[in-house]
């Protein structure tokens, strides 16, 4: 039922997704990156540095931000991070041009990512799911589609009228006033037994995990995923602005990727509840494949939202 109170945690863990490291750092930064490039006089390949180290950060902190939950409820993991990330990428107005300066912000940024993205929320939205857990980490999941969408011309608009430092202050300040609200509605399902100091007893142990053939094989596949994707997202904009295409047609190629990716994850949720997930995987990543072997080509506006 759509009353059932699981739906609307689902719905403010979107809404806390939407404000998240995955969302608003990943599909603004290629916006960010010529702006920065051109004051600072650095090289592209220096500035997107920053973006690696912060990847980096995160993979290192996600296992014990993992744990951190499987102990504590998640909203005690949730605000923590958003305030820290918040507050991190406004900073980012005071940018110095020191390049140490922005990669210690990215390093911060990094460390707190995974605690605000789908990591922290989908520890709450599972404990309210069983037979419909597919369709609601969908929910979850396009509050990431939603930003896609706003973010890059929202942010192409602010600096515009603003500046680059006028910009991420105010996308800083929204992640509070957007975060905040919205997290603390974030909660596990009334009755949701965690056994003192220690993880659930369901599942496998880590050890046992470490060992699986499973997980190596998820590992590895989003490794790729990540590497190929993110290295095309965090350049897009830049990328189709060499090629001739303008600030604001090059921002509605990146946040077109959102319009898309709201139908498509409510419709990969429907798809995993009825059909053998990993297949439904690979054909997906395929049409992705397809998608950065395009914009490898792509010299126009057009091509670029293709």
């Amino acid at each position: 039922s759509i009353r059932y109170p699981g739906w609307r945690v689902a719905a403010a863990a979107s809404g806390c997704v939407l404000v998240s490291f995955a969302s608003l750092l990943v599909f603004t930064f290629s916006v960010f990156l010529k702006p920065l490039t051109e004051e600072f006089g650095w090289s592209r390949e220096a500035a997107s540095l920053a973006f690696a180290i912060a990847a980096m950060t995160v993979a290192v902190c996600s296992p014990p931000l993992g744990m951190l939950l499987d102990r504590y409820p998640t909203r005690r993991i949730l605000l923590p991070c958003l305030t820290i990330f918040g507050l991190a990428f406004a900073s980012l107005s005071l940018l110095t041009p020191h390049l140490w300066h922005l990669y210690a912000v990215f390093f911060v940024l990094g460390v707190v990512g995974n605690g605000t993205a789908q990591l922290a929320s989908s520890r709450a939205v599972t404990t309210w799911f069983q037979e419909r857990r597919g369709l609601a980490l969908a929910v979850l999941m396009t509050g990431g589609s939603l930003g896609v969408t706003i973010w890059p011309p929202l942010t192409q608009a602010l600096i515009d009228h603003v500046g680059w430092r006028g910009a991420t202050a105010i996308l800083g300040m929204m992640v509070l006033a957007i975060g905040w609200p919205l997290g603390l509605l974030v909660k596990e399902r009334s009755g949701f037994v965690r056994t003192q100091g220690a993880p659930p007893a369901s599942g496998a142990t880590v050890a046992e995990g470490l060992r699986s053939r499973i997980f190596w094989v998820i590992v590895a596949v989003l490794f790729c995923g990540s590497f190929s994707q993110n290295g095309a997202i965090t350049h897009i904009s830049a990328m189709l602005t060499d090629r001739g295409v303008s600030a604001g047609g090059a921002a509605l190629a990146a946040s077109s990727m959102g319009i898309t990716a709201m139908g498509g994850r409510m419709l990969t949720g429907w798809l995993i509840d009825r059909f053998f997930a990993p297949r439904v995987a690979l054909i997906l990543m395929l049409v992705a494949a397809g998608g950065a072997l395009v914009l490898a080509f792509a010299h126009t506006m057009t091509m670029g939202v293709l």
